[in-house]
């Protein structure tokens, strides 16, 4: 009998990339999304698998799954800063009473749970790279600490689980990720600057170029979560593309790779971004036997052609989603 794994933001980025390696592995895969940030275009060519089915509900709602469930997958959380700085209250609950609910539902169903965490719980690091021991240089009340401190509790209250009930746990630690699939205009840096690019607009830089990303396709990032979750390992690991590049230096990568002509204009930094982002995978390569094989050249060859493939009325849509009917305050 086939394995089923229940799969939350199952329409979103990585969620639906999640659906589609299960499904190839052999899963029966339950996926589940509010679409408050997801979409279903993403996950439609799964519509018509026998082992494929969906549930639009939020996860901060008691989650109900007839029947036996080897594992859960919780990727249910805005991860960009213009959703969750328009969500926050939903941010924090999806992180908390979300990841509550589904930890409820693994000890329920004896499943083991790999939970979604971040870069993000490092925040503005004082430490480079982020090894899983850093504990972090985190603004509790600014605008970001909605999203890591949400992860960061995530990530407390899955131990604790685990610890106090035995569940069988996983946290990873996601860092940048891009690929096909991502949302235009979602306030990360590489489908701002592609839109930017496309639209025919100078690229936007904040501070004066120096911050540095991390970029990991999002195949590696799928294949490091696959190993992770079949793993023994129970305490957070980095998964992440080590190789940095200062988001200056990227910017002119994308002009010349898209081939167009725009300038590099800067804007104020935004409070509390990070200044460094590098992960230490040394965990990773050890216990998972897993580094990244894309390099960012082939990985944003394969992202410029999907965002290209987007219709003229997509690329100039400023924002995705009517969030109005969603914020519960």
């Amino acid at each position: 009998m086939s394995k089923r794994i229940l799969i939350t933001g199952a329409a979103g980025f990585l969620g639906s990339h999640l659906c589609d390696k299960f499904i190839a592995e052999g899963y029966e895969v339950i996926g589940m999304d509010n679409l408050i940030t997801g979409d279903l275009k993403n996950i439609e060519h799964l519509f018509g698998d026998e082992n494929f089915v969906f549930h639009t509900h939020d996860v901060t709602n008691f989650v109900h799954i007839p029947g036996k469930l080897d594992y859960i997958l919780h990727f249910a959380s805005p991860a960009s800063p213009i959703d969750y700085l328009k969500i926050p209250i939903q941010t924090l609950k999806v992180g908390s009473l979300g990841t509550h609910n589904l930890l409820g539902l693994a000890k329920e169903k004896n499943a083991r749970i790999l939970i979604a965490s971040t870069s993000e719980i490092y925040g503005d690091p004082l430490v480079h790279p982020q090894t899983e021991d850093y504990y972090g240089n985190v603004n509790t009340i600014g605008p970001r600490g909605v999203y890591d401190e949400a992860k960061r509790f995530q990530e407390s209250i899955t131990m604790a689980y685990h610890r106090f009930h035995g569940l069988e746990t996983r946290i990873v630690r996601i860092f940048n990720t891009y690929g096909p699939r991502m949302r235009l205009n979602d306030g990360r840096v590489i489908p701002a600057f592609i839109g930017q690019a496309l639209r025919g607009e100078d690229l936007t830089v904040f501070g004066n170029g120096s911050q540095t990303r991390s970029f990991c396709f999002v195949d590696d990032q799928i294949e490091g979560i696959y190993k992770l979750l079949l793993s023994d390992y129970v305490e957070p690991i980095n998964i992440g593309n080590p190789y940095e590049i200062s988001i200056k230096d990227f910017a002119e990568e994308i002009i010349k790779l898209t081939g167009t002509h725009q300038k590099i204009i800067y804007k104020p930094l935004p409070q509390d971004d990070p200044m460094q982002r590098q992960p230490d995978i040394r965990k990773a390569k050890q216990i998972l036997n897993w580094e990244p094989k894309v390099n960012r050249a082939d990985g944003m060859k394969k992202t410029y052609k999907y965002f290209k493939s987007l219709t003229p009325e997509e690329l100039t849509k400023k924002d995705h989603k009517d969030f109005s009917n969603h914020i519960r305050k």
